[in-house]
C-alpha cells in the first residue's frame, strides 16, 4: 500500500462499514480533541493547515488510475473538513482563556453534526465542488462543508450563550 493510499483512507478508517464518511468524521473529531488537548487551538490550526494540502496530494495520487475520483473509502477529506469545523469551538475556548483540557461536548458535537449535515446534504458550494467529480472536488466539497459547519456551530453557540441565555 502506498503512503498516499494509506493517508487517503486515513490509516484504514475509510474501510470501516457502514458509512465510511461518518467513521472518518468521528475519528477526525477524536483526533481533533486530542490535538486541542495537547496544544489547544494553535496545534489544531497547524494540523488543519497541514492536512489540507496533504489531503489534496493523497487523494489525487490514490485515485489517479481510477474512473471514480471520489470512492467512499477516501476519508482524508472528512478529516480536513471536520478539523475546519472543530477550529471554531477550539478557537472560542482558546480566546476565552479556557484550559486545553476543557473542550465541552456541545462544541464538538455541534461541529460533528453540522459537518455531517453539510457533507451529506451538499448545499450550494459544497454541491458544486462535489459535482466536479475530480480528486480536487473530492477534497473541496468537504472543505466547504467544514467551513459551513464551523459557521453554523458559531451561530448556534451565539444563540445558545447569547440570545437563549437571557
Amino acid at each position: 500500500m502506498t503512503l498516499a493510499r494509506l493517508l487517503a483512507i486515513w490509516f484504514g478508517t475509510g474501510l470501516l462499514r457502514p458509512a465510511p464518511g461518518t467513521w472518518g468524521s468521528a475519528v477526525a473529531v477524536a483526533l481533533g480533541l486530542l490535538l486541542h488537548r495537547a496544544g489547544h487551538f494553535p496545534l489544531l490550526l497547524a494540523a488543519t493547515v497541514a492536512i489540507v494540502p496533504l489531503g489534496f496530494w493523497a487523494t489525487a495520487k490514490a485515485v489517479e488510475h481510477q474512473d471514480d475520483k471520489d470512492p467512499s473509502e477516501i476519508v482524508i477529506d472528512e478529516v480536513a473538513g471536520q478539523w475546519i469545523a472543530l477550529l471554531v469551538p477550539s478557537a472560542g475556548f482558546w480566546w476565552a482563556g479556557l484550559p486545553a483540557t476543557n473542550f465541552p461536548w456541545p462544541g464538538w458535537v455541534a461541529a460533528f453534526l453540522f459537518f455531517r449535515l453539510f457533507d451529506i446534504w451538499k448545499p450550494w458550494l459544497v454541491g458544486r465542488a462535489d459535482a466536479k467529480h475530480t480528486a480536487f472536488g473530492t477534497m473541496e466539497d468537504d472543505l466547504w462543508a467544514g467551513l459551513f459547519a464551523g459557521l453554523a456551530t458559531f451561530i448556534a453557540a451565539g444563540l445558545w450563550h447569547g440570545v437563549m441565555a437571557l
